[in-house]
């Protein structure tokens, strides 16, 4: 079956590319689209689609907010947002990964990238722009202190390699092949450090990993 994913950017020409893009691909129909982050929420709450690809800069309701209320904390059943857009260091990116996004990509990461990044979503895998992993949530982790919670029980030495692969970027695959180890004992390895860390998602891995001072 086709991954469905709804689309919203506040820009025609952007949304009607994203589209063309998407649809043009394999495995991959765009169910619906946006020009602002309240049409956005209606659309994806009414269509439950497999991926939402958010802008953050909409008017209204932003694609922080629009993230939040269709992913954060307090969604009993959350969809899969992807935030896309034009700067790799926007505080607002931050702000959207805390909100419940599971991916961010820069609009001009191509076809390919933006193809892998929704499959990697509708699979519950996640992919943030490799070139800017690591830069993003050192700079944001070291601009916003917070006050990390501490594991419920102390991670092995495996859990702390897949924890460095995660903060790094890395899929799923790359992480199986990077430690030579199988994909299900790497998904084994993800689920616990979500339930060790209280994560919810990868991202929210990599990102109690910065802020507890792991350097990687």
């Amino acid at each position: 079956m086709s991954v469905r994913v709804v689309v919203a950017d506040d820009q025609e020409i952007v949304r009607t590319g994203l589209t063309m893009i998407l649809d043009a691909q394999p495995g991959i129909e765009v169910v619906g689209a946006a020009g602002d982050g309240r049409e956005a929420v209606r659309l994806a709450r009414s269509l439950r689609p497999d991926v939402c690809l958010f802008d953050i800069r909409m008017p209204g309701v932003d694609g922080i907010e629009a993230t939040r209320l269709l992913a954060g904390p307090d969604v009993p059943d959350p969809l899969a947002v992807v935030v896309i857009t034009t700067f790799d260091l926007d505080e607002y990116v931050y702000a959207a990964l805390r909100a419940g996004a599971v991916g961010f990509l820069l609009k001009d990461a191509g076809p390919a990238l933006l193809t892998q990044a929704v499959h990697a979503a509708a699979e519950g895998d996640a992919l943030i722009a490799p070139s800017i992993t690591a830069r993003l949530l050192k700079t944001f982790a070291a601009a916003e202190p917070a006050s990390p919670a501490q594991p419920v029980e102390p991670l092995t030495d495996r859990e702390e390699q897949v924890l460095a692969t995660v903060a790094r970027g890395r899929t799923n695959s790359e992480i199986a092949g990077e430690l030579h180890i199988t994909l299900s004992t790497v998904k084994t390895h993800i689920a616990s450090l979500m339930a060790k860390l209280g994560a919810r998602n990868r991202v929210e891995i990599a990102l109690w990993a910065y802020e507890t001072g792991r350097k990687y």
